[in-house]
């Protein structure tokens, strides 16, 4: 469905290169239907490099053909690359915003397009494993939404959602997410050298024990409690271990983490908002 349609991305930062390197290596799109812009030459020439996409101008030349305008951009660069964008964005292409806190109203408004759609995606995009949370304006049809919903599986799973709410809990969760986990696998291997590992060897003792346990999650389909109870033996080194973490507040920080990421991704949005106002004004 997508293999004739063009994109244009907006911003190839850190998680527009995951979109890249997903889409391409998916062979959903081909190399020769994306075009980038973005303000880092470095960045942009390498990715052309790279991955053997179009590299535009500007901003304005990138979208006017692309039937698909992914914004990757930060939240703060928003206002100065709507400014760039109005006006020259098809009107029967799709907007694709991955920027944190912007609701959806607030981009159709500035960029003066209405099919929008809003998504979280994570960096295990790059590696088709991913997920991403998303949803549409009205304004976006039911054609449209099927080849959006290609363009996600493309770097994973996704879920389609009809409350804007979820956007910033998506973000806490699962767009954040890889940077609890990395902190959590950095921690356990710090450990394990510390007690004598070699680094090569606690490295792949922690990635293959935190693979193993999602896959073997995801095949039980059992609550992760009841897994943990399983492999938690009355007086075991497991317990003691788990008695320490919970003594620690482990369970307690992880939630406080995430509530904050919430938190901080509500507070750009609204602090966007306030500059499109303002702008307006």
């Amino acid at each position: 469905m997508l293999e004739k349609l063009k994109i244009a991305l907006i911003g190839p930062g850190v998680m527009g290169e995951a979109i890249l390197s997903g889409l391409i290596s998916s062979k959903t799109c081909s190399a020769a239907n994306i075009t980038i812009s973005g303000p880092e030459a470095d960045q942009t020439q390498r990715l052309v490099e790279t991955y053997h996409v179009i590299l535009a101008p500007d901003n304005a030349s990138a979208v006017k053909e692309a039937d698909f305008v992914v914004l990757a951009v930060k939240p703060q660069r928003f206002s100065q690359v709507a400014k760039s964008l109005k006006g020259f964005i098809r009107k029967d292409a799709v907007v694709v915003s991955i920027i944190a806190g912007i609701k959806a109203g607030s981009l159709a408004k500035a960029l003066d397009h209405d099919s929008v759609v809003r998504a979280m995606p994570n960096t295990p995009a790059r590696i088709a494993k991913g997920i991403t949370v998303w949803i549409a304006t009205d304004a976006v049809t039911d054609t449209q939404k099927e080849s959006v919903s290609e363009l996600f599986k493309a770097l994973g799973e996704e879920v389609f959602v009809d409350d804007e709410a979820y956007m910033d809990m998506a973000t806490a969760v699962s767009g954040t997410g890889p940077a609890y986990v990395f902190l959590f696998m950095e921690a356990m291997i710090d450990a394990a050298v510390h007690l004598g590992f070699p680094r090569r060897i606690a490295e792949q003792l922690v990635s293959q024990t935190l693979l193993g346990s999602v896959e073997f999650y995801r095949s039980s389909h059992d609550h992760p409690a009841k897994l943990r109870n399983e492999v938690t033996s009355p007086g075991g080194t497991s317990a003691e271990a788990l008695y320490y973490l919970e003594k620690a507040g482990f369970r307690t920080a992880i939630s406080r983490a995430i509530l904050a990421a919430y938190e901080r991704s509500q507070e750009l949005g609204q602090g966007i908002q306030t500059k499109l106002d303002i702008s307006k004004d």
